[in-house]
């Protein structure tokens, strides 16, 4: 073999590494798009079931709000479905309940071991931007007015 036929062969070998690292990294951060997502189906669906048990408690309801929820709900499933169609069936991980709240808790712990002072200081709690009523930080919606937060 010429000295030209093992560079050719090198180079077409580097090609194939260098198109095998950079579809590597996509389907990475696919799956890191697709944890993502089912965090916020997650929760989304706990916030929905907290909303219902509290407008049922209180004898009250609010279906545009239940249905705005519902269809937010809808679009990250379908979000989900997209990615997971992405990538090739047996590249997929599914993520379980315990899975979310693992990682949940680990983020909690990561942001716990963060200095003081890079935390925001904001003792005020959060508030709807249209009706004023107290929400949770994490609320996507008001439980009072149905504005998405």
């Amino acid at each position: 073999m010429d000295f030209n036929k093992i560079k050719e062969m090198g180079l077409e070998y580097a090609e194939k590494g260098r198109n095998a690292a950079l579809d590597l990294a996509e389907k990475g951060r696919t799956q890191a798009k697709i944890v993502n997502a089912q965090s916020k189906l997650y929760k989304a669906q706990r916030q929905l079931g907290a909303l219902v048990y509290s407008l049922a408690k209180g004898n009250e309801e609010n279906q545009p709000l239940v249905d705005k929820y519902i269809e937010m709900i809808a679009n990250i499933e379908q979000e989900l479905s997209d990615l997971k169609a992405s990538l090739e069936p047996d590249t997929v991980i599914e993520t379980t309940f315990e899975d979310t709240e693992e990682a949940a808790a680990d983020v909690t712990a990561d942001a716990a071991a963060e200095p003081a002072e890079a935390k925001p200081e904001d003792d005020e709690a959060k508030t709807c931007p249209q009706c004023g009523a107290p929400v949770s930080d994490d609320a996507l919606f008001c439980n009072k007015c149905g504005a998405q937060l």
